[in-house]
């Protein structure tokens, strides 16, 4: 199948020349030796001697070679398009050296037979140019040379010099200016990249191309000598040991130097008017026939006295008429056309823009849209961007973020809402925050292409990297290179992507935060959804027994000590049988977690089907009970802080143990203080379950393993 027809400035040494041997080859299995056996089969002539027809072939092939260099220059658009144009001029100047070898190995081996001796070419060109008269091929031959090294060489080479010089000196600041709009936000990375890409090309093509110049100089001063050695060698050659007259010998091998001279210089002119344009595009824009015609009828008036000076001069007495009233009649033709048709051009830009302002302007955005808050965002520094769109399919930071949502409906039964991701300049690049509700929950700082590898033993990592903290639970960790995976791995390590480093951080604040993410809107629609068997059971219960409020206040209670609010109807049950006893929020919420029991112990039974317990003693249950004031609904806690302090470090020693034993128990206490004892741990270890006894299920398994 044909490749796309698409052109890489980075691979620009594809170009030119080498495109046109790629285009004839590209469908074989050798497309890449097309280029070394070119340069190969060059050298090869300049040593061994090549027959009259393939020298033929080969001055044809460097006169298409160069005419079709001419044209690619005229159509391009900007000269980093045809960046290999330093290889391309250095391979045909050595291509045309090559065959001006071959060609006077021909001349002097056998001018003596007549003008064909080097080939049809170089004698048609000498027969044409000399007409008979060698005095005038040489005369034309050395006028194409002086053109060629005095005026077209020389001054492509002196622009191509000051554009270098140019290019280096202005390179800094334009530096400067991309790193100046990727900081303003103006650009992205990519685009940052692709234009210090462009910028180094821009200046190696023109200190490129001032060096390139002087292969087209010593390509005419070559030539040069070579016709020399050409006319005289051959004169002598011919005279002294072919035993011509010195009128055939001067005959022939002037023909035959002029005609090879001709052949070799005027691909040579060709390629340098072509290297010419090439520097002096670099303050022009699109193609170079339109850039001229544009630029040149840009000024009608020009064109008229143009017209008027030539018009004059056609009737002037010994001037010839109609060339010169011709170019006259051409020239006023476009004087008097342009404007008309810069006038249509004009007006049909103006009624496009006249259309576009009548156009209804889009609405201004009303000034509370301002107002609108993110429940959860996402802010990316600069460096981390690609986690959220590149990767494996599954593995990118978007498709865990939904397997995220679908983990939580499934496992609390609570709605994830939308998660905004966006770029933050001000961040370092590879940092990252999560905000809930615009308040900064959580930062972290990632090496995107790295894994981060952990412990579970909490020993040292024996791997090369870089010390780090795990952001979620500031456990000591390390960031290794990917090559190190499997030697991880194999050491019973912890290993992560970066995506899923950001997915586990954002998991553990969602889960902090569900109460709060639990809006108005989002409990209506939970039960909304809920089945039609159900709706009856919603209905009887709201508002006649407790309002949408009310029960958005106790699933929030719920979430807020995650427990899960998937079972509904059994939450409306219990809301529905307490309601009819109390109004308290606390005591009705309490209630519901007693219809949960079996859910809650089934959430703490571990991996061996036991659930461990620390229970409270009944000394500390009473200090409790009587630290309650208050009567009926209106109970507070009321203890003194030394005796809450003494039961705090109690409470920490008692499970600090438990966990370096493997364990992660639950607190248990009597129905009436656990919502007390609760409001004190949440702000100590918030995510340690206090259970109370009226929850723990008749089925449930139970293990003791301490007091407090």
């Amino acid at each position: 199948m044909a490749e796309p027809a698409t052109i890489d400035n980075a691979s620009g040494a594809t170009g030119g020349l080498n495109s046109f041997f790629a285009s004839m080859g590209q469908y074989g299995r050798f497309r890449d030796l097309l280029l070394p056996i070119f340069v190969l089969a060059v050298v090869v002539v300049m040593v061994l001697p090549m027959p009259t027809w393939l020298i033929d072939i080969a001055l044809a092939m460097s006169i298409t070679i160069s005419i079709l260099i001419l044209m690619t220059v005229m159509f391009i658009e900007k000269p980093l398009e045809l960046s290999a144009f330093p290889t391309i001029l250095l391979l045909s100047t050595a291509l045309r050296l090559a065959l001006n070898i071959a060609s006077t190995r021909l001349i002097l081996t056998y001018g003596h037979t007549g003008t064909d001796a080097a080939g049809h070419v170089i004698e048609a060109f000498g027969g044409f140019v000399m007409g008979g008269n060698f005095v005038i091929g040489i005369i034309v031959f050395t006028i194409l040379i002086i053109i060629n090294f005095m005026v077209i060489t020389k001054g492509s080479g002196r622009i191509a010099e000051v554009a270098a010089r140019f290019s280096l000196d202005a390179m800094p600041g334009k530096q400067m200016a991309i790193d100046a709009d990727l900081s303003s936000g103006l650009i992205d990375e990519n685009e940052a990249r692709l234009r210090r890409k462009e910028l180094e090309q821009e200046s190696g093509f023109y200190g490129a191309m001032d060096g390139a110049a002087k292969f087209v100089r010593g390509d005419a001063v070559a030539s040069i000598l070579i016709a020399v050695i050409n006319i005289v060698g051959g004169i002598s050659i011919g005279v002294v040991q072919n035993d011509l007259a010195l009128k055939e010998a001067a005959h022939n091998y002037t023909n035959l130097t002029v005609g090879d001279g001709l052949v070799s210089q005027i691909p040579a002119l060709i390629v340098s008017i072509a290297a010419g344009l090439m520097v002096a595009k670099a303050g022009t824009t699109g193609a170079m026939d339109q850039a001229v015609s544009r630029q040149l009828s840009q000024y009608p008036k020009a064109l008229g006295l143009a017209s008027g000076t030539l018009l004059v001069m056609a009737i002037l007495p010994g001037i010839p008429f109609i060339p010169f009233a011709l170019m006259a009649a051409m020239t006023g033709g476009a004087a008097y056309y342009t404007p008309r048709i810069r006038a249509r051009e004009n007006a049909e830009r103006v009624a496009q823009e006249v259309t576009a302002a009548q156009k209804p302007a889009p609405a201004e955005a009303p000034i509370s849209s301002t107002l609108a808050m993110d429940m959860l965002r996402l802010e990316l520094g600069y460096g981390l961007l690609n986690l959220a769109t590149q990767g494996e399919s599954g593995n990118r930071l978007t498709d865990q973020i939904k397997g995220l949502r679908r983990q939580l409906a499934q496992e609390f039964g609570f709605v994830l809402p939308s998660v905004r991701i966006q770029d933050d300049l001000q961040l370092a690049p590879n940092a990252y925050r999560l905000r809930v509700k615009e308040i900064v929950a959580g930062t972290g700082d990632l090496r995107p292409n790295m894994l981060l590898c952990m412990d579970p033993k909490g020993q040292a990592i024996s791997l090369p990297g870089e010390r780090t903290k795990e952001p979620t639970f500031g456990l000591p960790a390390m960031w290794i290179d990917k090559r190190y995976r499997e030697e991880a791995h194999f050491k019973a390590y912890t290993v992560v992507d970066p995506q899923t480093v950001i997915t586990t951080h954002l998991t553990e604040i969602v889960k902090d935060h569900m109460s709060e993410l639990l809006s108005y809107t989002e409990v209506q629609k939970l039960l909304d959804e809920m089945d039609k068997s159900a709706q009856k059971l919603v209905a009887d219960t709201i508002p006649g027994l407790i309002s949408l409020m009310g029960v958005q206040r106790i699933l929030q209670n719920l979430l807020g000590e995650r427990v899960s609010i998937r079972d509904l109807p059994t939450i409306l049950e219990g809301i529905a049988e307490a309601s009819a006893q109390t109004k308290n929020l606390t005591m009705i919420t309490e209630h519901v977690r007693m219809r949960l029991a079996r859910q809650i112990c089934d959430q703490q039974t571990g991996p061996s089907g036991l659930l461990p317990m620390v229970p409270l003693s009944p000394e500390w249950e009473q200090a409790f009970l009587e630290s309650l004031v208050g009567g009926g609904e209106e109970k507070q806690l009321a203890m003194p802080p030394s005796q809450l302090q003494q039961f705090i470090a109690r409470l920490t020693q008692v499970f600090e143990e438990q966990a370096k034993a493997g364990e992660a128990p639950v607190l248990l206490t009597s129905p009436t203080i656990r919502p007390y004892v609760r409001s004190i741990i949440e702000r100590l270890r918030p995510s340690l379950v206090v259970m109370s006894q009226s929850e723990i299920h008749p089925k449930a398994r139970i293990k003791t393993v301490g007091q407090i």
